[in-house]
């Protein structure tokens, strides 16, 4: 069976990027998944000074290792300031020490939201343009604007945004 490896790029306990992550993976048929919290692999802020003193932190090789299980990732994105959330960029870097193919050739599914009418439009772009060079292969991205007004009991409650994501993750083979 596939196995799906699903996160909100963020930190926060209640996180909107990790509710809609993990509602896109649900959507998949016939995979096991499972669904990662940043906060279970808190890091030190990078520094190469860190690095060449303690090395890379066995948390980064257990986030890479973990990523490295799946057949399809799939990240949803917070954005802070236009681009990635401070948790996600510094577990990013990290890892990118490791392997500079950070995502190891896996395909992935792009999310973003945010309560605003642009639902980290902003970071998904970033992140559908950079990803390709770390290893990942985009199979799809998705934004949902709105997410208060457009989440609701787990899932998206507008009907053609829902549709639409269906549509795309029915698209995706992997």
């Amino acid at each position: 069976m596939k196995k799906i490896i699903a996160f909100g790029a963020s930190s926060s306990s209640t996180s909107i990027n990790k509710q809609l992550a993990t509602y896109a993976a649900s959507l998949f048929e016939n995979c096991v998944v499972e669904v990662l919290d940043l906060n279970d692999y808190e890091l030190p802020l990078f520094s190469i000074d860190k690095e060449k003193s303690n090395g890379i932190p066995t948390l980064a090789h257990d986030f890479y290792n973990q990523l490295g299980t799946a057949d399809l990732i799939i990240i949803s994105f917070a954005e802070h300031n236009g681009a990635y959330s401070a948790a996600f960029k510094n577990t990013f870097d990290w890892i990118s020490r490791i392997n500079g193919k950070t995502f190891q050739e896996k395909p992935m599914l792009l999310l973003a939201t945010s309560p605003g009418a642009r639902g980290g439009s902003s970071v998904l772009e970033i992140a559908k343009n950079r990803f390709p060079f770390q290893g990942g292969i985009v199979k799809g991205s998705f934004s949902l604007p709105s997410f208060n007004d457009n989440f609701k009991d787990g899932k998206i409650s507008d009907e053609k945004l829902n549709s639409d994501l269906k549509s795309l993750v029915e698209s995706i083979e992997f």
